[in-house]
């Protein structure tokens, strides 16, 4: 099994830039909830907390694919350095000001100002794409890989990250996830040997990946895999504290992630046949109906026997998340020219940020108003939601699947007219 992970790294140059790209990578699991540990202390308010999280959040799902973008056009190391330099800047900003006790709307301009921080995994998956475009098996165990790294990242920051505000000083978490940007960026990008080259301008033309209709069908579906994150997150906390057991809600939280990690691990080892489209819409289908266990548990078993079957439930829906989306990673290689390939699964990240902020801010009501186990139904509709759009966009997917990379029927777009 390791004999394919093993090979994926036998060129040049592959583990340097995959292990910076993880430190690089890791304030994305940091930020957030830094700021909200941070400003929850020092402000004394969540609700201030939030908003200015979320205006992170909105911020990076708009700026992050112009960033992409412009990578894209002029090279990883030309953008991802300044990009890098800005967001570290309005970090410190956001610092200051929140340990200086600076007027509120300070906070959200520096917010605004962390938005545009560079997508490394993106980045990273540009590389191997690169260095594997002709063998299709290695780049699959590659893409892979990053999966579960992504995992790791997620289990690891925010541990991190609220560990080091509460128990050293309330800004330590964002200040080490703007040292570990730093770091990461300036070590990935010195890997100049495997940054991808710039493609001619004429593969560049077109407009902006998102006018793809495959990508369009991704990000859709990704928004509602978004929601399913988000609100499972909150709802799981909820429904811990309503047990009187809130603190095991990490534990919880932590076997989804595992269930997803060992999955992505064994999946990078198939041989997998048969349409990529298909196998797609297959793991969105499991991720929705995986919820329904999920929820039928919550509320009909309470206690520490509750927190078990919730916990046993979340490892087994775990497994279709990896999975899901490694297909997906490959879904947008394929379907979007190489030229744009670094903005393409920036967008698959922005559908996810906009799906994690509907899902925790919907589970949130639904847990204030009709209490904490109903709070799953909001994850199983998002679910559901995934499945219909997924289903919808099915022909579309196979269409540019078809067609060869970079084509015209492959790079195609959508008629904002009908």
């Amino acid at each position: 099994m390791l004999s394919s992970y093993r090979q994926i790294f036998a060129a040049p140059g592959t583990l340097a830039f995959s292990s910076s790209g993880f430190i690089a990578r890791l304030p994305i699991s940091m930020t957030g909830i830094g700021i909200v540990t941070m400003l929850s202390q020092l402000r004394g308010s969540y609700g201030i907390a939030g908003l200015v999280s979320a205006t992170l959040a909105v911020s990076a799902a708009v700026l992050g694919p112009m960033v992409s973008w412009l990578v894209d056009r002029h090279g990883q190391r030309r953008v991802a350095v300044p990009a890098t330099v800005v967001t570290i800047a309005a970090a410190t900003g956001l610092l200051l000001c929140a340990h200086f006790s600076a007027p509120t709307w300070t906070l959200f301009v520096f917010a605004i100002g962390m938005g545009g921080m560079p997508s490394t995994g993106a980045m990273v998956r540009a590389r191997w794409a690169h260095l594997y475009r002709d063998e299709a098996p290695k780049l699959h165990t590659a893409y892979s890989f990053e999966a579960v790294v992504d995992e790791v990242c997620f289990i690891v920051g925010p541990i991190l990250s609220i560990g080091l505000a509460t128990a050293v000083f309330p800004e330590a978490g964002l200040l080490l996830a703007g040292l570990f940007l730093a770091v990461g960026i300036a070590l990935f990008t010195s890997q100049r040997r495997t940054e991808p080259p710039l493609h001619p301008a004429h593969a560049r033309t077109g407009g902006s990946a998102i006018l793809n209709g495959g990508l369009i069908v991704l990000v859709l579906t990704f928004v509602a895999t978004g929601a399913i994150f988000g609100s499972v997150e909150v709802v799981t906390v909820a429904f811990a504290e309503a047990q009187g057991h809130k603190a095991i809600s990490s534990v919880i939280l932590a076997l989804w992630a595992l269930g997803s990690c060992a999955a992505g691990f064994v999946f990078g080892t198939l041989k997998l046949t048969g349409s990529m489209a298909s196998r797609f819409f297959g793991g969105v289908v499991f991720m929705a109906v995986s919820m329904v266990p999920l929820l039928l548990v919550a509320e009909s078993v309470s206690g520490v026997g509750g927190l078990v079957a919730v916990g046993g439930a979340l490892l087994i829906a775990g497994i279709a998340i990896s999975p899901t989306l490694i297909t997906a990673m490959a879904l947008v290689e394929r379907l979007v020219p190489a030229a744009k390939l670094t903005e393409g699964m920036t967008w698959t990240t922005t559908g996810l940020a906009i799906g994690v902020a509907i899902g925790s801010s919907v589970g949130g009501w639904t847990v204030d108003g009709a209490g904490a186990a109903a709070g799953y139904w909001v994850p199983l509709t998002a679910g559901v939601f995934g499945v219909l759009t997924a289903a919808a966009g099915l022909k579309r997917l196979r269409t540019g699947l078809d067609a060869e990379p970079g084509s015209a029927a492959s790079a195609e777009t959508v008629d904002l007219g009908r």
